[in-house]
């Protein structure tokens, strides 16, 4: 064989080395040793998300109970609703019962004012209820029960508000 056609050929045969398939089983060990290291650094950036993911969607879920208390006691007061005791108003098509001037505790209430879906925003409601002073809790879904939450006590007399609590500690 020529120099010219030995050139002209691909691959190990190139070079007078028999050719082979497939790959070698240190090629494969590296390889496999490469993606294991990257997965082992990036599992624990993908937990933390997953933990920043739960404690930003509790925030919000604070924030909005917060202005939807706002925003409902406005209107009361807009519209010379009676502030103390119990009454309804419409927000945006929806009954939203009132008690002392805010919505109360319960689904009729801060959770309708706020237009949150139990089921779509994967939260679990807890307690409250349609008196003044009762206490709802909301859990968000995949943190530790209790220490993800979001609390919302409705006003216990005329012209005080509600109060409203978060907890991000085991989100």
């Amino acid at each position: 064989m020529n120099n010219f056609a030995r050139l002209m050929k691909a691959g190990p045969e190139r070079f007078g080395m028999p050719s082979k398939a497939g790959f070698t089983l240190i090629e494969l060990v590296v390889t496999l040793s490469v993606i294991a290291i990257l997965a082992a650094l990036a599992l624990p950036r993908y937990i933390a998300l997953q933990t920043q993911a739960r404690a930003a969607k509790t925030q919000a879920i604070f924030g909005g109970i917060r202005s939807a208390a706002a925003l409902a006691h406005a209107q009361v007061l807009a519209t010379n609703t009676v502030t103390s005791g119990n009454t309804v108003i419409s927000m945006e098509g929806q009954n939203v019962t009132i008690i002392n001037g805010y919505p109360t505790a319960d689904l009729a209430g801060i959770i309708t004012a706020t237009q949150i879906n139990t089921t779509a925003d994967q939260i679990i409601v807890t307690g409250g209820g349609a008196s003044a002073g009762d206490l709802l809790t909301i859990n968000t879904v995949g943190g530790t029960t209790g220490t993800c939450t979001v609390t919302y006590q409705a006003p216990a007399a005329a012209n005080t508000s509600p109060g409203v609590g978060v907890n991000t500690i085991g989100c």
